[in-house]
């Protein structure tokens, strides 16, 4: 979900794709649909048909049954605990498609630009791409609709073109330098969706790897991101969890166990089907079992991200570090409902190696939803000792390190939030998408010449200059942005690596966003300063 990731400035908000729908939450479960045997209740099933009969027969107006048992479902389900949920048949394509791990699209990503659809990137393998459509074209009409300056807004763009594959839409396209405007006739396709965001080597020794979510390619995309960087020489690795609010528990079994010797636990899981319940331990599969390994998380890393995170700190094999988890240790499994809709169920509890329970407390559903809120307002954001566990919720790792259960995963090393590095100036540039029009366009005029010298040399000798924020600043006017000079001057350099960071992606996507926007990264910046403290992890007491 996205009010559990992180709402920090500068969350890097990237162009929309176009075969992409909403985002799946925080799910884990088993990937199998179980026919379930209970007490009977047959005798409350019976009450209900007769409520909606005398509904449907006698009631004074007409009333659709079906929204009533719809509504009445995920009334009911709310009684229970915060994730598990009812999708109804006409979204359930939308709700799932985030975790299969590609999707039916045109495969294009876009923003909308001074009211006009702009194509940033026809996707690699695409059939956009296939078809000549190229970064900067602007779409003016879908299936001789016009879509220019009516003020369209993304969920229209997504209705119009989106689509199952095989199917065809026709769109006009206005491209710099040709007069007439081109027309095309795209045949929608699966597109591929990647969890991996970036992995790219530090310095000559560490790797970095940024995990997005743990959908069904995750082990596939690690395996071979972890490959790369050890044919790069690699020799110690982070793993950025940071805002990953999880996806199937089977990736995070996957990924824990390349990272563990033989026969270490995982997790375990708890509940009232025991046929439903897991007890994973690693196995001799395992290529990154003891070189030196940090784990980024934050108050956004959630469920799956918490397991893998819990595994590896209760058998001391990473350490880990930055701020306080999100605390979700409840496991749904799917289950198929008659008319095509989808029950999500939470089935059981999950536990890391030590015995711990991840899961914060629920009871009251308001406060459980604004919890994140709450912990700013308390100051946990910036002080390790505003956050008090129970002495009834300690364990101890494998090594006899103490950690505590009760509320996410409190990390070995605490990086408070940085606030030095919040400008509301920037953040409504953001918001009003100015910084990601001036980014296009600079990419755009200046893409020969800075392709032919290469990321490398941008990385390290490009320079935002005064001109360039002179522009940066009248787009975002024309935007409605109304400039402040004084958070301007005082934010120089942080206005300066958001720029340089997203003329990089542009360019050289994910591979030149994430070194650069890294640079504002309090947390990715403390964890490659802690190596030489992961042998103590060895130790009892860090």
């Amino acid at each position: 979900m996205d009010e559990n990731r992180k709402n920090t400035p500068y969350q890097i908000a990237l162009p929309l794709v176009l075969c992409i729908g909403l985002a799946g939450g925080v799910l884990i479960g088993t990937s199998f649909n179980t026919r379930m045997t209970s007490r009977d209740v047959g005798k409350d099933v019976q009450k209900l048909r007769e409520v909606l009969t005398y509904i449907d027969t006698k009631y004074v107006d007409d009333v659709k049954t079906d929204k009533l048992v719809d509504e009445s479902i995920i009334h009911l389900l709310s009684k229970l605990d915060p994730h598990s949920l009812y999708i109804p048949a006409s979204d359930r394509v939308i709700a799932n498609e985030d975790l299969r791990g590609n999707f039916d699209g045109i495969g294009v990503e876009f923003n909308i630009f001074q009211d006009t659809i702009v194509v940033i990137t026809a996707l690699s393998g695409g059939p956009s791409e296939a078809l000549g459509i190229r970064s900067g074209d602007r779409i003016v009409r879908v299936d001789d609709e016009n879509v220019a300056g009516i003020g369209i807004a993304t969920r229209d763009v997504m209705r119009l073109l989106k689509g199952p594959r095989g199917t065809k839409v026709k769109v006009g396209i206005k491209r710099s330098g040709v007069k007439e405007e081109l027309e095309f006739t795209i045949t929608r396709d699966k597109i591929p969706q990647y969890s991996i965001d970036v992995a790219y080597m530090v310095d000559s020794e560490i790797g970095y790897i940024k995990l997005s979510k743990f959908s069904a390619t995750t082990y596939e995309e690690f395996t071979k991101a972890l490959n790369k960087l050890r044919d790069s020489g690699m020799k110690k690795l982070v793993l950025d969890l940071q805002g990953n609010g999880g996806g199937y528990m089977s990736m995070a079994i996957d990924l824990a166990d390349e990272f563990l010797s033989t026969n270490k636990k995982i997790v375990y899981t708890d509940g009232k089907d025991k046929r439903l319940n897991t007890n994973a331990t690693s196995t001799t599969r395992g290529s990154f079992e003891s070189g030196d390994l940090i784990i980024l998380v934050n108050e956004g890393s959630a469920s799956a991200s918490e397991i893998l995170a819990g595994a590896l700190q209760d058998n001391d094999r990473a350490l880990i570090v930055g701020r306080r988890t999100f605390g979700k240790g409840l496991v749904q499994n799917p289950f198929d409902l008659s008319d095509g809709s989808e029950l999500r169920l939470t089935i059981s509890r999950y536990y890391t190696p030590s015995g711990r329970s991840i899961q914060k407390p629920y009871d009251d559903g308001d406060a459980y939803s604004l919890d994140i809120i709450e912990r700013y307002k308390k100051g946990e954001f910036f002080h390790a000792d505003s956050i008090k566990f129970s002495d009834s919720l300690r364990y101890t790792t494998a090594n006899g390190r103490t950690v505590y259960g009760g509320g996410g995963i409190m990390p070995d090393y605490f990086v408070p939030l940085d606030t030095s590095m919040n400008s509301h100036y920037l953040n409504a540039l953001y918001s009003q998408l100015a910084i990601y029009e001036y980014a296009f366009a600079y990419a755009q005029d200046n893409k020969e010449a800075l392709e032919a010298k290469g990321l490398d040399h941008f990385r390290s000798k490009f320079i935002v200059t005064d001109q360039m924020i002179n522009n940066l600043v009248k787009i975002g006017q024309r935007n409605k942005v109304k400039p402040d000079y004084a958070d301007l001057k005082k934010n120089r350099k942080i206005f300066e690596i958001h720029v340089k960071a997203q003329i990089a992606r542009r360019l050289w996507g994910n591979d030149g966003l994430f070194p650069i926007i890294n640079e504002t990264n309090e947390i990715f910046l403390q964890g490659i300063r802690l190596f030489d403290r992961v042998p103590d992890l060895n130790r009892s007491v860090l």
